[in-house]
């Protein structure tokens, strides 16, 4: 079998070096490591061949790289693709090119760079008529922007639009003039009250806070690190802001820090609320390790959203989900085997961070468990955010639990606020999560395995962007457990008391039958020594020590 593989390997060999001509037995598959960025103006980059190609004649680079179109002041006449385009220039007379390119046409007014017909702010761009033929001249066309129709110009500039209904609802307008609010493409009143204008029901449906512009806001309070100040009007005041003034709303699945139509991002700012959240209701659930009813796995899912605010899926945390460091799969996993304490540290490459996070993903996580009839159920597990600030206070960095401020929704890395200009561009600045520590309290002296809300203490790091090939960043997660002894402590006190007593107590009768026994009626140096060592004794029998302390005394 060897020689026969062999042979066909001298074959195939002397098949190509006879057929195909170029071929030689040095022949390497290595080629030149080229990326879109290193195309110029007038090249774009084959995805075929991975490498930059120049454009066609009267060609420039298409805005995406991968592509070429014709440069302003000349129409396609075909495309196929790449530099397979042809370009025709356009007359004198139609110097302007319609917006799909394939088309000259006369503009009203001046050009964009692009070479488009260019029309002022406020008014669409029409090249052709109803039934789409192609106009002789463009026109731009003023959107209507009185109280019948309060129509404006969409982003691209090609249809008029109803105007943002916050605008409608403060000034009847498309305009925030003063003294109302912009904020966001927002329009809120000066009052710092949504208006009362439409009906109550109209209210609680909330038409300026669609369900993705709520999430997305969410996110960009979190990516500020869920931090509050009054006086700072950025993205976490503005959520307060909507979360105070839709008090009317109700609440979701009855949690009152959870208001319908917006993210769960904060578990309220009272003073001593931490601690009831976190050790006053035990799971409805129980862990334990023998029996039939052996439950030994800790189901953390969590529900992930883009930046964007559009939900992607809910997912389990197996797998290293909120685990940086790379490991194998039962390794990452064991983190979530119940009694298990668990540390993870590595260090990991920038250039290898901006790789494979180039926009943030949100997580709100929660803990999986059945009830006592089987129904499935999840708990919210709170967050302890180390780099929270409030009114530019670290509230969460004190020793005092009773002043830290929970919320709810994570995230790994942002490499995304930090770019500037491009978001194609390399970020000046990105944001890590460089310590998560999952904590597991006991319920004191339980038997079931009970225990109460999780908590996720996350610390984030910001490394500034110099050469990310070169630098890199320390990454630690860990699970431990923890139990309260405080009670067990009191009980402990108590017993002593309890059991002190009654060594005293035996002691003097003891000492009393002993001093009849002697017939002596005096308290001298020798009745204090059999009385201490009558309670010594007592106190042995009734509060055995242990191995350890017979040793150590």
């Amino acid at each position: 079998m060897a020689a026969r593989f062999i042979f066909s390997n001298v074959a195939v060999t002397v098949f190509l070096l006879l057929v195909l001509p170029g071929f030689s037995q040095a022949q390497t598959f290595s080629l030149p490591f080229q990326q879109p960025v290193m195309c110029g103006h007038y090249q774009y980059f084959d995805i075929s061949a991975l490498s930059c190609v120049r454009c066609g004649v009267n060609q420039r680079q298409d805005a995406r790289g991968t592509s070429c179109v014709c440069i302003p002041g000349f129409q396609m006449i075909s495309n196929n693709g790449g530099p397979d385009t042809i370009c025709k220039k356009c007359p004198e007379n139609m110097k302007g090119v319609t917006k799909d390119g394939w088309n000259c046409i006369s503009c009203p007014g001046g050009l964009t760079a692009e070479g488009n017909c260019y029309c002022p702010t406020g008014h669409i761009l029409v090249e052709r008529d109803v039934n789409g033929t192609l106009l002789s001249q463009a026109i731009c066309k003023l959107c209507d922007e009185n109280e019948n129709s309060l129509t404006v110009s969409n982003a691209l500039g090609n249809r008029c639009i109803r105007c943002e209904s916050t605008f409608i609802n403060t000034s009847r307008s498309c305009a925030c003039s003063e003294p109302n609010i912009l904020a966001g493409g927002l329009c809120f009143s000066n009052t710092r009250n949504f208006p009362r204008m439409i009906s109550t029901a109209r209210y609680g449906e909330l038409v300026y806070a669609n369900l993705t512009s709520c999430q997305a806001l969410g996110n960009m309070c979190v990516m500020n690190m869920n931090s509050y100040d009054s006086t700072t009007f950025d993205a976490c005041w503005l959520f307060q802001f909507v979360f105070e003034n839709t008090a009317g709303l109700r609440t979701v699945h009855s949690i009152p820090f959870w208001r319908q139509n917006l993210p769960w991002l904060f578990y309220g700012d009272q003073l001593g609320l931490a601690p009831q959240v976190l050790s006053t209701t035990p799971l409805p659930t129980n862990f334990s390790f023998k029996g039939q009813n052996q439950n030994t796995k800790m189901k953390f899912v969590a529900a992930s959203y883009d930046v964007k605010g559009n939900f992607l899926k809910w997912q389990t945390l197996e797998g290293g989900v909120l685990q940086l460091c790379p490991d194998t799969e039962i390794r990452l996993n064991a983190a979530y085997s119940f009694g298990t304490t668990y540390q993870q540290n590595c260090e990991i490459s920038i250039s290898n961070i901006l790789t494979n996070f180039p926009t943030p993903i949100f997580y709100d996580v929660y803990l999986e468990y059945n009830d006592e009839n089987q129904h499935q159920y999840i708990w919210a597990v709170p967050v302890l955010n180390l780099n929270l600030q409030h009114n530019k206070i670290f509230v969460n960095q004190d020793s005092n639990s009773g002043k830290w401020l929970l919320t709810r929704r994570i995230f790994l890395v942002d490499a995304l606020s930090g770019r500037e200009n491009d978001l194609g561009s390399q970020p000046r600045l990105i944001r890590i999560a460089t310590q998560i520590s999952l904590s597991i309290h006991l319920v004191p002296n339980t038997k079931n395995g009970n225990i109460y809300p999780p908590l996720i203490t996350i610390a984030y790091s910001d490394i500034d962007i110099k050469d990310p090939n070169s630098q890199s960043v320390k990454i630690s997660f860990s699970v431990k457990y923890e139990m309260d002894q405080g009670e067990a402590h009191v009980q402990t006190d108590i017993a002593l008391g309890v059991l002190g007593g009654l060594a005293v107590l035996s002691s003097l009768l003891k000492t009393a039958g002993w001093k009849r026994r002697i017939g002596s009626p005096m308290i001298d140096l020798q009745v204090c020594s059999q009385e201490f060592l009558s309670v010594f004794l007592s106190f042995t029998v009734l509060y055995p020590p242990n191995k350890t302390q017979l040793e150590d005394m």
